[in-house]
């Protein structure tokens, strides 16, 4: 970019490389699945299992966020994306929990995709930062997936 000072691009990040060999490995274990049924199962834990080893903060955070998106909306599948959790549907990414550590950020991030019917005139969020789920953010949460899928 002319004017910045720095010319060099210096490709992607060890936290990018991490996260895009994940989704190779998620999808190369999604083919490999039977039934719809087991995939879906096997999907569900294999989210489950992300949280559980993500650190204190953000694994609490990210339980809660699970909690909510599934009993707010519960058309939408867990599945992980990239390494993080995620829910889909009809196989597209609604939104994603991003732990702060992940990406070595100074709060955890609850997205939306562009499949995410939350479209609010010129301009809208498709981020959220987490630093806390209280219970008024999960009530804001429930809203939010509520409209995402609708």
């Amino acid at each position: 970019m002319a004017g910045t000072g720095s010319t060099a691009y210096e490709g992607f990040t060890a936290e990018e490389r991490a996260a895009m060999r994940d989704h190779a490995r998620e999808l190369k274990k999604a083919a490999r699945r039977g039934s719809r049924a087991d995939k879906a199962a096997q999907a569900e834990q294999d989210v489950l299992a992300k949280i559980a080893e993500m650190g204190e903060s953000d694994r609490i955070m990210a339980e809660r966020v699970h909690a909510v998106v599934t009993a707010s909306a519960p058309v939408l599948a867990p599945r992980l994306w990239y390494g993080m959790p995620a829910y889909a549907l009809d196989g597209k990414v609604v939104c994603f929990f991003q732990s702060a550590e992940k990406f070595k950020a100074r709060y955890a991030t609850l997205g939306f995709s562009d499949q995410a019917k939350l479209d609010d005139g010129p301009m809208w969020a498709a981020g959220f930062a987490l630093t806390e789920v209280t219970p008024e953010v999960e009530a804001w949460i429930a809203d939010l997936v509520k409209r995402a899928v609708h």
